[in-house]
């Protein structure tokens, strides 16, 4: 399998479905796309009804190139990262890995337009997010639910109406920003940094304004992050939580139990905004995203610094928080019901608390005139209580 075999095989798949975000090359199954949040094979001539281990592994080793570092890193840790063109087609953020003694190749497709906050339907909030100075903002959610793009989305914003230098460390490089106003330095681990924490501190040395770190992945990595905010840098990064609260805890559990009191701290004095998202199945196909966003205010710094308690919790602090820009996914989630976005049983199924998501539904159903239950024939027992004769 050569090289231009790999690109017509690539060309194949990109073509076979729209909206294509993921390839999929595993043993035991054909070639196979994920669209739309749903995988499904492709037929290709000839056909590869089931692909062997021989077949995946010499697709992986074309992938590879040679590259010395990556098989090196493969062999040692089981798994590597990579960049891949298809030249005048499209870009690939690659992840190769082994499974049962076979390997695997996931390649997920990278958009090549930047993207903007109304291209996005992106919450107020980003706009704010945007114009702040310094401080470290945090976006988090699951692999492909978006962060990068909507990260993307704000340093074009960024790029639009500011004269700054920002620096972006990635693995890989995803969007390419072209310099407008802002001069962009994106830099690639592996071809031009070896780790984010070295990466980081070497971006102190040159003076941007914003640094873009592709994911706190360990503790050197925050902590040289909170250096870089404490000295005036806004720095903004990616983590795999699932809301704010755990995010905050995510951070901390990172550090010793003899470091929490400080880290909680600078903690609290740098972050800015967490913004955690979740992509929910779209009534009519494709998807649509949902945000929990945290601002930061004293009821914030509070929490983070003496950790949550009755009536004073993350949740709570961002219900209270609405008029500032803040919203809970399950408060999301009610909007996009409300706006016909999602169903009923989308919006249950990706609730945070199934109970304040449930009675938003039932008040938008009530204010629809839709029945809100589905037990019918209730009256008053005017008898009740009464002596029969």
């Amino acid at each position: 399998m050569r090289k231009q075999e790999i690109d017509y095989i690539l060309t194949r798949m990109l073509d076979s479905h729209g909206n294509v975000s993921d390839l999929n090359v595993t043993a035991g199954k054909p070639f196979q796309v994920e669209s739309s949040g749903v995988l499904t094979g492709v037929d290709i001539d000839p056909p590869f009804h089931e692909l062997t281990p021989f077949q995946t592994e010499i697709f992986a080793l074309n992938l590879l190139n040679r590259d010395r570092r990556l098989t090196e890193i493969f062999l040692r840790e089981g798994s590597c990262d990579l960049s891949y063109e298809l030249p005048g087609k499209a870009r690939f953020r690659v992840n190769i890995f082994s499974q049962r003694g076979r390997i695997s190749v996931v390649l997920r497709k990278l958009e090549t337009k930047i993207p903007t906050l109304t291209d996005l339907s992106l919450p107020p909030a980003f706009k704010k997010i945007a114009e702040e100075k310094n401080g470290i903002i945090l976006v988090t959610g699951s692999t492909g639910s978006g962060k990068t793009t909507s990260l993307a989305a704000v340093l074009n914003d960024m790029n639009e109406n500011k004269s700054i230098h920002i620096v972006t460390l990635e693995d890989p490089v995803e969007y390419q920003h072209p310099h407008k106003k802002a001069t962009f330095n994106q830099r690639e681990m592996g071809q031009d940094f070896d780790s984010f924490a070295n990466g980081l501190r070497a971006a102190l040395r040159q003076a941007p304004k914003v640094i873009l770190v592709g994911e706190m992945r360990d503790r050197l990595t925050v902590e040289i992050g909170l250096s870089a905010a404490e000295t005036g840098h806004l720095v903004l990064s990616t983590l795999h939580t699932v809301d704010a609260g755990q995010t905050i805890n995510r951070i901390l559990g990172m550090f010793t139990i003899e470091e929490e009191t400080q880290i909680r701290i600078r903690l609290s004095d740098t972050v800015r905004w967490v913004v955690c998202q979740r992509l929910l199945p779209k009534v009519g196909g494709g998807r649509v995203a949902a945000f929990e966003i945290m601002g930061s205010n004293l009821r914030v710094k509070d929490t983070i610094l003496n950790g949550e308690s009755e009536g004073k919790t993350y949740y709570e602090i961002i219900q209270a928080g609405k008029a500032f820009g803040m919203t809970t996914f399950d408060d999301f989630i009610v909007e996009l019901y409300e706006k016909g976005l999602v169903t009923e049983e989308t919006a249950m199924a990706y609730a945070s608390r199934k109970g304040i998501v449930g009675r938003g539904l039932d008040m938008v159903k009530s204010s629809r005139g839709e029945a809100t239950t589905d037990i019918e024939n209730l009256e008053v027992d005017t008898t009740y209580g009464k002596k029969r004769t």
